[in-house]
């Protein structure tokens, strides 16, 4: 007999999983607690439901989210044939029709003979058999508490409130900007962008003026009160910010000899330091405003933003800390992790999430090795992002192409660069499905 596997959530990651159990003959049951319960942001009782945009974004090799699609095409991911099925006009990406995609995940995850679909909630992990938590950001306090006692204490699970945008290195004018600690004290851990008064005068004049996003229904407004976002406290005053993220003193600039009239410090992300944090920029700025704004510092006039800067309410996990590569609990292998609830952000990337556990979690009841896709890949990449130990200061992560393996070669030019990890990383995914005999087929 094979192992029944309980799936709890039928968003894009829950669904995903689910199916790609169930064709690799491993029976499903799959829990969502719509209609029954709803959250504040859902509407339909429908699975699979896209809560914000109906753009998967950009389809484009070049781009890394591009590649992550292709490459879950691949390896027949359920979400991206129905979104391609459904797929409206919208230049470059991928855009859908929200309730006809919707509509076409729930009616092949139910019509599935091996998936069992129930209405309820989970309050907790089940203490024996194997399990897939994809409950998403807005998981129920009950599920919350219940994850956070089988991790063994509060500090396991964290509740974002405000994340700083994050850029590539190699997009970084390093000609305007130089390593240093303040006072060098320890390593020259930072990188320093610093600003003239002129170019400080510009840039707090149209961070006050800027335009913020909108909040949600679904969205706490408390979140603000403990994490000021910078554009406020721009609006204090002239000089807040250079008493506090911009503060200067302590750095002087190598070129000068003298302290800059404002630094931006820029903070490496990961141990390959190819994505670095801007510090203390918390931001509820639209994304236009956050690319227009922050390209404003010298040293970022033509910084590639990975991920911007948000500040709504989310529950993740501390993945580096709990999870491997196959989603599976450190503590506990027979309990997986799937969707936003680990740290990955987006539509397409949870739905990755969701396809490696499921693909993960089959071939362990049918005592086969693991998949284990490369960080060349950009689905492996997300995974061994969401599991690298020496990530210190964890936060959810969009796909980008710094994240994955750089290539051997050199290669000139950006496009042509990241076509050239697409093409690598293509290139693994049909070496690994041709060997993958439990592979199945639509």
């Amino acid at each position: 007999m094979v192992d029944k596997v309980l799936v709890a959530g039928a968003g894009l990651a829950g669904c995903e999983a689910a199916w790609q159990l169930a064709q690799r003959g491993v029976p499903v049951t799959l829990l969502e607690m719509k209609p029954e319960r709803m959250t504040p942001a859902h509407s339909s009782e429908h699975f699979a439901e896209l809560v914000c945009s109906n753009s998967l974004r950009s389809d484009q090799m070049e781009n890394a989210v591009g590649l992550l699609k292709e490459e879950l095409r691949l390896m027949r991911s359920l979400i991206l044939r129905c979104a391609d099925e459904h797929r409206v006009e919208a230049g470059g990406a991928l855009a859908v029709d929200r309730e006809g995609f919707s509509r076409a995940v729930t009616a092949a995850v139910k019509s599935h003979p091996l998936i069992e679909t129930k209405t309820g909630e989970v309050t907790e992990i089940p203490p024996e058999g194997p399990v897939i938590i994809a409950t998403g950001p807005l998981t129920t306090q009950t599920l919350s508490e219940a994850i956070r006692a089988f991790f063994g204490g509060a500090e396991y699970l964290n509740f974002y409130d405000a994340a700083a945008p994050l850029v590539t290195f190699e997009s970084i004018d390093m000609d305007r900007a130089y390593f240093a600690s303040r006072y060098g004290r320890g390593g020259a851990d930072y990188i320093n962008c610093p600003m003239s008064e002129e170019e400080y005068e510009v840039f707090h004049r149209e961070l006050s003026a800027a335009q913020e996003a909108k909040v949600h229904g679904f969205e706490d407004r408390k979140v603000f009160e403990g994490c000021m976002p910078v554009e406020v406290m721009a609006r204090r005053g002239r000089d807040t910010l250079r008493y506090g993220p911009l503060k200067p003193v302590g750095l002087p600039d190598p070129k000068t000899g003298r302290d800059p009239y404002a630094v931006v410090q820029l903070r490496r992300d990961n141990a390959a330091g190819s994505i670095y944090n801007l510090v203390g920029f918390q931001t509820h700025l639209t994304f236009p405003e956050q690319r227009r704004v922050f390209s404003m510092i010298p040293a970022l006039h033509s910084a590639q933003i990975v991920r911007y800067g948000v500040m709504h309410r989310n529950t993740y996990l501390d993945s580096p800390r709990l999870l491997n590569h196959r989603y599976e609990a450190r503590r506990e292998p027979r309990v997986r992790f799937a969707g936003q609830l680990t740290g990955v952000e987006g539509y397409v990337e949870s739905t990755a999430s969701g396809l490696a556990a499921g693909i993960e979690a089959a071939r362990s009841i049918l005592q086969m090795p693991p998949l284990d896709l490369p960080r060349e890949t950009a689905t492996g990449a997300l995974a061994r992002y969401i599991s690298d130990e020496t990530v210190t200061h964890f936060q959810p992560m969009n796909v980008n192409f710094g994240i994955m393996a750089p290539l051997e070669e050199r290669v000139r030019g950006k496009k042509e660069k990241n076509l050239a990890l697409s093409r690598r990383a293509l290139e693994i995914i049909r070496e690994k499905i041709s060997g993958d005999e439990t592979a199945p087929a639509f």
